[in-house]
């Protein structure tokens, strides 16, 4: 990575105020605990914390013991294990760790490595509805230490904070029977927050929010313990229809309809009722757990503004009014037939008014917001409204979240790198919690060495990775992270040596070209797009709803064939690696795509056959998806999720009956019909045992036997009138209590070798 000009990773004393803090603590021991969690000897670790104005570290190994000098204790921890690492010592992943033996240490010196960026942030406002609503502590502080493996120093932490928005709301008058009305369910609570919707599967019952409180006081203590900067929450403007009901004279607009959902209520940051709220919402949320430096503020995730005619701030107060439920202002028709001069003062009065309610409670705060609207919303945000909306924030009091560049990229270079603001430059890689296999990482490295040759990147001050979920693809993640810390050999084939090596405990050149080919069949896609169809979600063809257009489905991104070579040279090389529970992991993981990639092949031609009246063709079909759907479900039924699993931590988490019920039901709803009248359906599918089996293949065996009815009577498939049906059946699926299993195949290597020679049929 010599692309990377040294001079950038002088960053300025403006991001050393945490380092700084944490160098006057024990950084050191933090460093030290977090390594031994990790499986690392602690007598064999030295560590000396020396701030820095650059993220840095300088590992030297000496007769098996390990030194490491280090800007702050993350640094420290990410610099003794990629020394582990580089020497096939030490793994971590979400699929299990690896820890080898600790003796017999190659000497050295790494020399100083420095990431050319300030921060190297993490997570997304989605994720923690997609992956950790049922998370305890164990879980959350395994998190932890991997981020700090990586070497991420800016997670978002958005657990606990309904604890805050509770008090807050209380404060304001409304009642249990009110708030029990306007709380989303914990699956859903994200999309609460960010003002999409509100109450959907309530109510939160007061346990969940006592115990993340709980956690989130863990989750911040061995955050900043680590010398983690975490981004909090604020107030965006959104509030519950009960408060906009009780202030009928304030400005604040019905928004418009997401997905299908009833429109919420948004606050003009221009009323004077906004300052207050949003400046006490930091004071509470400072009181329970301590006070930011930057704070997250998503005013219009996915909700275009409202504009007003006139632009003036008045110019809505009978439009706000809650009770007379007024369809929502199509924002972006208004603003394109108004003057600009008048759009763009709106836009930058709310800019600024969102930003100085964060510096009325934290003088020195950050304002940050995700980038993902300036993309999604791309009628309405031009460069010009996006110049707008930043233009009266100071510089360095704003970090833009450029999240999209998978999705929606080159929106930095349109706006000349966001108007002069700080921003952190990233990718989403996973939405919805999705699974498939894919993911980008020679375009991950050839994208951020372009960056940093274009001068219209302006202030980019970090990177990050931002997945809605987690739990697939750590492979993707750990090159994303090595190229924010550039200190080995980046080429595709070297890095899989080392991480093939340490992930497995050996490699050869055989593992590596497996690899190379598995990375050209299928992780060289930087976004999946499947996961949208024809107004439908679902990551693969099986996982979306069955409708006749099934036949016209296209080919997937990536390279089957070179896919299932690489398949077939791991199979080759399983007597000397089938030891390895990682190495079975990733086996059954590639099958399993490989498997339905396939599945949908005979969905497609099932339906084609039985469209032309071909009955026979189209039963064979069917009876191939049957025997393949299950022989996917139980090969994938060791791995580390499953429906079962899903379900086991939701009821877990309540404490009643009723609550362990209607946990359930919001973790089904979530990976199944998620919820509205939109397109959201099967929007985080998951190709997790228990799916395939119980939710996708009843769906498809329905709608075949549909069908091939319709074939034999000539007549064609009623497609509206099998939707509506269906939909009763997702769900009452959804409120069906049976138990769902996972079962652990004894042979799971064998297992995937016949499900690749049955897919090669």
């Amino acid at each position: 990575m010599k692309t990377f000009p040294k001079a950038f990773g002088l960053i300025g004393t403006l991001f050393l105020t945490t380092s700084v803090a944490h160098a006057q603590t024990d950084g050191g021991r933090a460093a030290r605990a977090a390594l031994q969690r990790l499986g690392v000897p602690e007598r064999q670790v030295s560590v000396s914390i020396q701030p820095s104005a650059t993220a840095r570290y300088r590992v030297r190994v000496d007769h098996d013991r390990l030194s490491v000098a280090a800007s702050s204790p993350v640094a420290a921890v990410r610099g003794i294990a990629e020394t582990l690492r580089s020497q096939g010592r030490l793994s971590v992943s979400w699929e299990g760790r690896r820890i080898g033996a600790m003796t017999g240490l190659t000497s050295g010196d790494s020399g100083w490595i420095a990431s050319p960026f300030g921060f190297r942030a993490y997570l997304n406002t989605c994720t923690y509805g997609y992956t950790t609503p049922w998370w305890t502590w164990p879980r959350w502080e395994r998190e932890i230490d991997d981020m700090a493996v990586r070497g991420v120093d800016m997670p978002l932490a958005m657990e606990g904070q309904d604890y805050v928005w509770r008090k807050l709301w209380r404060e304001q008058g409304l009642s249990e029977a009110q708030l029990a009305q306007h709380f989303s369910g914990p699956a859903f609570l994200p999309w609460q927050r960010m003002g999409n919707i509100e109450g959907y599967r309530a109510p939160l019952p007061q346990g969940w929010i006592d115990k993340k409180h709980d956690l989130q006081k863990r989750i911040l203590a061995r955050m900043r313990d680590l010398g983690m900067t975490p981004i909090l929450p604020a107030f965006a403007g959104y509030v519950p229809k009960a408060f906009a009901e009780a202030h009928p004279k304030a400005r604040i607009y019905r928004m418009r309809s997401w997905e299908g959902f009833e429109g919420t209520y948004w606050l003009d940051p221009s009323d004077p009722l906004f300052a207050p709220l949003a400046k006490r919402f930091v004071e509470l949320y400072a009181a329970e757990y301590g006070a930011g430096s930057y704070y997250l503020a998503d005013a219009f995730n996915e909700m275009v503004p409202p504009i007003a005619e006139d632009g003036s701030d008045t110019a809505h107060a009978s439009y706000g009014d809650a009770t007379a439920n007024t369809p929502a202002l199509d924002a972006a028709t208004k603003a394109a037939a108004l003057p600009r001069d008048v759009r763009d003062a709106r836009l930058a009065a709310y800019g600024q008014r969102l930003y100085a309610s964060i510096a009325a409670a934290a003088p020195q705060a950050t304002w940050v917001m995700q980038g993902w609207l300036f993309g999604a919303d791309k009628k309405f945000w031009t460069p010009d409204a996006i110049a707008a909306f930043l233009r009266d924030v100071p510089d360095d009091r704003m970090l833009i979240l450029d999240i999209g560049n998978d999705r929606y990229p080159g929106i930095w270079k349109t706006t000349k790198g966001f108007a002069g603001k700080n921003w952190i430059y990233g990718y989403v890689h996973n939405y919805g919690g999705s699974n498939p296999v894919y993911g980008a990482p020679d375009f991950y490295r050839r994208d951020v060495a372009a960056l940093f040759t274009d001068p219209a990147r302006g202030n980019v001050r970090g990177f990050g990775m931002f997945p809605e979920g987690l739990h697939s693809n750590s492979l993707v993640y750990d090159y994303a992270y090595d190229v924010a810390w550039p200190g080995g050999e980046m080429g595709l084939g070297p890095w899989l040596g080392r991480y093939t090596a340490a992930r497995y405990g050996r490699s050869d050149p055989a593992m590596v070209a497996a690899w190379r080919d598995v990375i050209a069949g299928a992780y060289d896609v930087r976004y999946w797009t499947p996961r949208w169809w024809n107004e439908r979600a679902g990551a693969y063809l099986f996982f979306k709803r069955p409708a006749a257009d099934a036949p016209t489905y296209p080919a997937e991104p990536g390279d089957r064939a070179k896919l299932r070579a690489g398949i077939a040279a791991m199979l080759k090389l399983a007597p000397a690696y089938g030891a390895s529970p990682l190495f079975r992991y990733d086996l059954v993981d590639l099958t399993r795509h490989a498997a339905s990639l396939s599945l949908d092949d005979h969905v497609k031609a099932a339906v084609a056959a039985y469209q032309k009246g071909d009955v026979a063709t189209g039963d064979r079909e069917t009876a191939r998806i049957r025997t393949l759907a299950l022989a996917i479900d139980h090969l994938i039924g060791g791995q580390q999720e499953s429906l079962a699993s899903w379900i086991a931590d939701a009821r877990a988490y309540g404490d009643t009956p009723a609550e362990k019920i209607a946990y359930e039901q919001n973790a089904k709803a979530q990976v199944t019909i998620w919820g509205g009248r939109g397109h959201l359906g099967d929007y985080a599918s998951k190709a997790w045992a228990g799916m395939y089996a119980d939710y996708y293949l009843p769906r498809w065996t329905r709608y075949l036997a549909e069908a091939r009815a319709a074939a034999s009577g000539r007549r064609p498939v009623d497609d509206a009138g099998f939707t509506r049906g269906l939909l009763e059946w997702e769900k009452a699926w959804v409120a069906d209590p049976r138990s769902h299993r996972a079962s652990k195949p004894a042979d799971p290597v064998a297992e995937a070798r016949a499900l690749m020679t049955e897919t090669a049929r």
